[in-house]
């Protein structure tokens, strides 16, 4: 990860993660590690702290769900500097924070409501804007962190994804009581969730966003755009971009990565066409051989995207290289899941599961692996073969 910052002082980082331990194992006090922070290494950017979580922090399975950001916080408060970058209205990053912008608007409305007698139609409409937050969480495990994978920062596919799913999970199953009239349960449940979104926006706003903006270009800024409108915002408008990029296609390999030399996304048709091309089908009209019959690469997009299902494709690298663009989509997609370990696609309670199929995929042992998810509005059947 390192790689990608110039001039780290490597002695320095390993001096703040010393004194952090110390602190955190209670051998020094609060103030003690202020002024041994102060003292040793005067000043500190969001993305050394970053750094040192991704290279010095051991993980580990049972890894706390819930890091108390705050409390890390007033540690690095003397020293941590941030600075002030201006970003368009509708940059990746900025749409993150517009949309926390409105979500801390509604967590102040739930410590308005907790205060009085339950109504249970206020909440209702409350609850159902703080529902849609999920959209926020899905995009950055979707679009944000694949990009910080390829450039080694791996940790946000790993603590923090665990903790987007655990906000999003605390939000619905406060709705749930709410539905039940489980009002005392629910009431005493609150102050709680406030706490746990707070905390995951100011690990999102002091050290994800400013080691994204540091680590990120604005080619690979402006080709995720591209799929944050294929999945979508929480609670913003986000208006698509007006001035006219040059296409570069690109394709996806081991040693390539889809996202770099790009400055906007060209459809998976135009991407094929650029394939095929190398190869003398440079006609998209062109009829192709397949298994039976033939078919023009339109009519093959125009195919997958009228498919009534979800589907995704994985290839021998354990690498996920094609997936279906539908309206309906079940789980959501986007050009950054391209070229990205299907481990990673994944959150990390469920990863061993995915290991475990790609294990018996590869033995021989199975060949087919299926599976039901029972949500509230939504009963999903998923099945994953093993293609030979």
């Amino acid at each position: 990860m390192r790689e990608n910052f110039q001039n780290i002082d490597g002695k320095k980082l390993e001096i703040v993660h010393e004194i952090k331990s110390a602190y955190d194992e209670g051998k020094i006090s609060l103030e003690e590690a202020r002024k041994a922070l102060k003292d040793r290494v005067q000043h500190l950017a969001p993305y050394e702290i970053a750094i040192i979580e991704q290279e010095m922090v051991e993980e580990s399975e049972d890894e706390c769900i819930k890091e108390d950001i705050q409390a890390m916080l007033e540690v690095f408060q003397d020293v941590l500097v941030t600075k002030d970058q201006e970003l368009p209205e509708n940059h990746p990053i900025s749409c993150y924070r517009r949309e926390n912008a409105k979500m801390k608007e509604l967590l102040l409305s739930v410590e308005d409501l907790v205060q009085y007698p339950v109504i249970k139609n206020q909440w209702l409409e409350l609850y159902e804007e703080l529902l849609k937050f999920k959209i926020h969480l899905s995009r950055k495990q979707n679009q944000l962190y694949p990009v910080l994978e390829k450039k080694g920062f791996t940790r946000p596919t790993t603590t923090m994804w665990t903790l987007d799913d655990f906000i999003r999970d605390e939000i619905a199953e406060c709705y749930k009581l709410l539905l039940e009239a489980k009002e005392e349960e629910f009431i005493g449940k609150q102050a709680e969730l406030v706490a746990d979104v707070r905390d995951l926006m100011d690990k999102e706003e002091n050290i994800l966003y400013p080691t994204s903006l540091e680590m990120i270009s604005d080619e690979e800024f402006r080709y995720m755009a591209e799929g944050d409108r294929e999945i979508g915002f929480a609670y913003i408008t986000v208006e698509p971009e007006k001035s006219p990029k040059q296409n570069i296609s690109h394709t996806a390999s081991q040693s390539t990565s889809p996202l770099s030399g790009l400055s906007s996304a060209p459809g998976f048709a135009e991407e094929l066409a650029g394939l095929l091309g190398k190869y003398g089908f440079n006609n998209k009209e062109e009829k192709l051989n397949v298994t039976t019959g033939q078919l023009t690469l339109e009519q093959i997009n125009l195919i997958y995207q009228h498919m009534p299902v979800d589907l995704s494709y994985v290839d021998e690298n354990e690498l996920v290289c094609f997936y279906t663009d539908t309206k309906h989509r079940v789980f959501p997609r986007s050009k950054n899941v391209i070229g990205r370990d299907v481990k990673n696609c994944h959150p990390k309670a469920s990863v061993h599961i995915v290991e475990e199929i790609i294990k018996k995929f590869r033995s021989g042992e199975q060949d087919k692996a299926e599976f039901w998810i029972n949500k509230p509005d939504l009963f999903i059947y998923i099945i994953y073969y093993a293609v030979r």
